[in-house]
This record gives C-alpha cells, structure tokens and sequence, in this order.
C-alpha cells in the first residue's frame, strides 16, 4: 500500500491541532485540578499529555486508514463522520471538566463520548480492523478517565 503523505499528514494534524487547542484552553486550569482531591491511582499530571499526544498520533493513523481505504464513500464518509464528532465530544469533555469544574456533568458527558468512541470503533472495523485496533488504546484510556472523573466528583463534591 503506497503511503499518501498528504492524507497521512492532515489526518495526523487535525486531532493533534484539536488536542492543542483543547489542552490550551483548560491548561489556566491545572492548578486547581492539582489541588483537588484525587484518587490514588490518579496518575502524575505530566503523563496526561504524553499519552493523549500519542492517542491523538493514533487516531490520526486510523482516521488515515479509514480516508484512504477502497470502502464505499458512503461508508467512509459515515464512520468519519462519528469520528468527527467523537473528537468535538472529546474537545469539549476538558473545558467542561478543567475550566468549569462540572465534574458530574463532565462524567456524563465522558460516558457519551465513550459510547461514541465504541461506535466509532464497529464502523472502522467493518472498513479496516487495523483502523479498529488503533483506537483501542483511545477506549481504554477514556475509561480509565471515565474512573478518575467520577472519583473526583464524589472525593470533592
């Protein structure tokens, strides 16, 4: 399979971009997050960006794998579609949780991005299990996250 940089490149830049811009904007944020109460396997805050930088890579690789697969169109265009929207959901789950402290509605709205991401994940596998698998990682972050946003809800309300 020849590599289309191009395709590669944009579908690698445009969740990395969305992450950016997410983290940029809950990033004033992080002080008072430092001085909740967290769980203890809430992990250090600098691993929090390395691992969404290598999701974001992730989603870009399988978001590239959807793009450029010999699918229908109709079928590419409905599976990038949710995994549009997966990444707006995702975009706004930091503000809602960093800048506005709305852990339970924060929580809630993790739960839709979760639901969103399994979507996501049924149609990349009916396109490219490759594609399927990349976003595995994704999952199983989230729901990690899913833990740790709801502990911090119930040790701080």
């Amino acid at each position: 399979m020849k590599i289309k940089w191009k395709s590669l490149v944009i579908s690698l830049i445009i969740p990395l971009i969305v992450g950016g811009i997410s983290g940029f904007l809950s990033s004033g944020s992080m002080e008072k997050f430092n001085n909740l109460n967290k769980p203890a396997l809430s992990p250090p805050s600098l691993i929090f960006p390395i691992v969404w930088t290598a999701l974001y890579l992730l989603m870009g690789i399988s978001a590239y794998l959807i793009f450029t697969s010999s699918a229908p169109q109709k079928q590419k265009t409905i599976a990038l579609k949710i995994y549009a929207l997966q990444l707006a959901v995702n975009f706004l789950w930091s503000i809602i949780f960093f800048n506005f402290s709305a852990y339970l509605f924060a929580f809630i709205w993790l739960i839709l991005l979760w639901v969103l991401i399994l979507i996501m994940i049924k149609l990349f596998y009916q396109i490219s299990k490759p594609a399927a698998l990349l976003q595995l990682p994704y999952f199983l972050w989230v729901t990690f996250a899913g833990w740790l946003n709801l502990m911090v809800y119930l040790l701080n309300r």
